[in-house]
């Protein structure tokens, strides 16, 4: 990370609110924010900068969405936060959660006041980052569910409410969001703002190790042992109804999907 100073802001305010996961997110997303990708997969058309500008000028939220990254990424051309931030905002108003996401970013980072480079960073708005993550997570984008769960819980631009943060740590958790489900399997193990409960943090520790979670991996390990035998078989039913539920529901969306396609092309044809 090219800014030690922010990096160790942003550890400080997580850890003096004894939620450290907060910290490790916020420092991941921050990267993210740093060094945005984008995608190559896309058609060529869309990794030539003045092609996608022309697109965005004209209205295309997907190519606004490319162009606001393209200029916080500084490689197709001289990075530009504001145009950056100015051209995020545009894709936000146009009801893009990916866009609504960055903004919120931009704006808990200080990136949304911050000057061309190599200026410092702007003072940040938590207020602002809350509403633009809320927007993105009411759309259903993980991120901004964690970021706006780990704000409720700390009470970062929002009044604190533990309950508003477990609702969009499940939320996110729900979609297969590793850190979610770690947060969740903390809290259930030490009983932080929910009732104590070691299977469901077994639960939630071995869901967050499915996602990939090293660290998820080497407590449900540590819980394992600590765990009876007849807790370990309750642990494991719930994570197997958890999973089934998850599939029903994939289901339930991919046939309304189809449907709605269905329909569509007997409309059309």
């Amino acid at each position: 990370m090219r800014h030690p100073v922010l990096r160790r802001r942003i550890v400080v305010l997580a850890a003096s609110a004894g939620i450290t996961l907060i910290a490790g997110v916020m420092l991941v997303q921050f990267d993210r924010v740093e060094k945005p990708e984008v995608q190559d997969s896309r058609p060529s058309i869309f990794r030539d900068f003045h092609i996608i500008k022309g697109k965005a000028e004209a209205g295309d939220a997907e190519a606004t969405v490319i162009l606001a990254k393209i200029y916080a990424e500084g490689k197709q051309t001289p990075q530009n936060y504001p145009e950056a931030v100015s051209w995020c905002r545009k894709a936000a108003d146009q009801g893009i959660a990916e866009a609504q996401y960055n903004l919120g970013l931009y704006y808990d980072l200080g990136h949304a006041f911050r000057d061309t480079p190599p200026a410092r960073f702007g003072r940040a708005d938590e207020e602002q980052a809350a509403i633009w993550h809320g927007r993105a997570a009411e759309q259903g984008h993980a991120d901004a569910q964690y970021m706006l769960a780990g704000m409720y819980a700390m009470g970062r631009g929002v009044e604190r409410n533990p309950n508003e943060a477990l609702k969009w740590y499940y939320r996110a958790a729900e979609q297969g969001h590793a850190l979610a489900r770690y947060n969740l399997a903390h809290r259930y193990e030490r009983g932080r703002d929910v009732p104590q409960d070691s299977i469901e943090a077994y639960k939630w520790n071995s869901l967050a190790a499915d996602s990939g979670l090293l660290e998820a991996a080497q407590d449900r390990d540590r819980l394992k042992r600590r765990l009876t035998q007849e807790q370990l078989v309750e642990g494991r039913k719930r994570i197997q109804e958890f999973k089934a539920k998850q599939l029903r529901d994939f289901e339930g969306r991919t046939f309304k999907t189809l449907m709605f396609m269905s329909q569509f092309s007997n409309s059309h044809s």
